[in-house]
């Protein structure tokens, strides 16, 4: 069985490989602490390009939408209504033009914690 899983996963290898975009600036970050709201941050896009979205992963059940505030290099920037899907609440802002080395920051209502990641140009390589 153990000869299986490792064939297996090292089939799997090439096809992660091959899928992933070119120049693929994808990332994402959360805050780490054993107890209470974790939340997270998602660049999606590429070089200066990007969506950002808002997580908060854990929420009361009966939380179903919170304000979130997208901070820009520790500046307010705006402040949306995430809403739940499924065990978590969430909202995207499409296609920002966040150049690079722009710290981006997320921030829920209710929650003292903030997710933070900055954005990054990788040129014509792809990040794995």
């Amino acid at each position: 069985m153990r000869k299986i899983i490792c064939l297996g996963a090292a089939l799997a290898v090439p096809l992660v490989m091959t899928t992933a975009g070119p120049a693929a600036a994808d990332s994402s970050a959360c805050t780490h602490h054993f107890s209470g709201p974790q939340i997270c941050i998602r660049l999606d896009g590429k070089d200066s390009w990007n969506s950002v979205t808002g997580i908060w992963a854990n929420p009361p059940k009966r939380v179903k939408s919170r304000a979130v505030t997208l901070h820009w290099d520790g500046k307010r920037f705006d402040t949306a209504t995430a809403k739940r899907v499924g065990k978590s609440l969430s909202y995207t802002w499409s296609n920002l033009q966040t150049g690079t080395d722009t710290k981006l920051c997320v921030k829920f209502k209710g929650s003292n914690r903030m997710a933070c990641e900055k954005t990054k140009y990788i040129g014509g390589r792809a990040q794995f």
